[in-house]
């Protein structure tokens, strides 16, 4: 909202009066709000901040819109506080709570005799702060969601590691459901282990998916198509007999695929196709 200058003069002449009392029950407040989350020293900085934002609305050469053309230092504040506040792991309410915390201590200035604020004057001064609020609680949210999309792929990348078992065989052990999200960073990191190893077998272990439906499988053969045209040949290990009896239920075809039971079974095979010769040695107590 725009203001015109005879009341931006006056809000801003109120608060450089009593800018430290001001700062000292918001940040008494803002401490109750908080309970000790931030101390009081950090707190004071932020309510300064926050402070030096709404007065740069009010400035001679300002129009009073956090939205507007002038109003991009008091954006540039908030902004700041909001990234902050959520990377710390404050909810949007809490942040928000900050900047709404200033009409209760112009409020209580007024009740305590400290300073006359006309009623029209405290109502622009509302507005002003609610629309400060609100742009705070914008961007929290934002950020808070670019936080969570960074976290979950780096939560795919840990949940989806390719390990190397033997020279020239690679395995991806996946536990939990596959979704799409997932299945393309397990083919990413699939073939990219492929083209640094040299690796001609790859195993997809999927002992610990819990179940195997259609959309899984589809997500599965992606994956060891995408191997192929590498030139790796794939198999899938972890085929457990629940699992077995819902492939079949459902139709599903591995084609030429070759699939065991477990890893170890998919390692022999992969060693064996790759000409390394497996002999068991016979125990110690049976060569005594």
């Amino acid at each position: 909202m725009k203001v015109d200058a005879g009341a931006r003069q006056r809000l801003n002449a109120f608060l450089a009066a009593h800018e430290e009392a001001i700062v000292r029950q918001w940040t008494e407040i803002a401490t109750r709000t908080l309970r000790g989350r931030l101390t009081s020293a950090e707190l004071t900085l932020q309510v300064r901040d926050v402070l030096g934002a709404l007065r740069a609305m009010l400035g001679q050469d300002a129009d009073g819109d956090v939205a507007g053309a002038e109003g991009g230092e008091s954006r540039a504040a908030l902004a700041e506080l909001s990234r902050a506040w959520a990377r710390q792991g404050f909810s949007p309410s809490e942040t928000a709570s900050l900047v709404f915390a200033v009409k209760e201590v112009v409020l209580n200035l007024g009740e305590a005799g400290a300073g006359e604020l006309a009623t029209t004057d405290f109502l622009v001064l509302s507005l002003l702060v609610d629309d400060m609020g609100l742009f705070t609680f914008e961007t929290y949210t934002k950020v808070r969601e670019s936080v969570i999309a960074d976290q979950t792929e780096q939560l795919l990348e840990l949940s989806t590691p390719v390990v190397k078992l033997w020279d020239g065989v690679v395995a991806v052990p996946l536990v939990g459901t596959l979704d799409s999200a997932r299945a393309q960073v397990v083919m990413e990191k699939l073939l990219q282990t492929l083209v640094d190893t040299g690796s001609g077998y790859a195993i997809v272990d999927i002992t610990g998916v819990p179940a195997v439906d259609t959309q899984v499988a589809q997500h599965i053969l992606k994956t060891v198509v995408a191997a192929r045209l590498m030139g790796a040949e794939c198999i899938i290990s972890g085929i457990r007999p629940q699992i077995a009896q819902t492939v079949v239920a459902l139709g599903i075809e591995f084609g030429d695929i070759v699939t065991k039971s477990n890893l170890a079974d998919a390692l022999l095979h992969a060693l064996r196709a790759s000409g390394v010769e497996v002999v068991r040695r016979a125990s110690r107590d049976k060569a005594l």
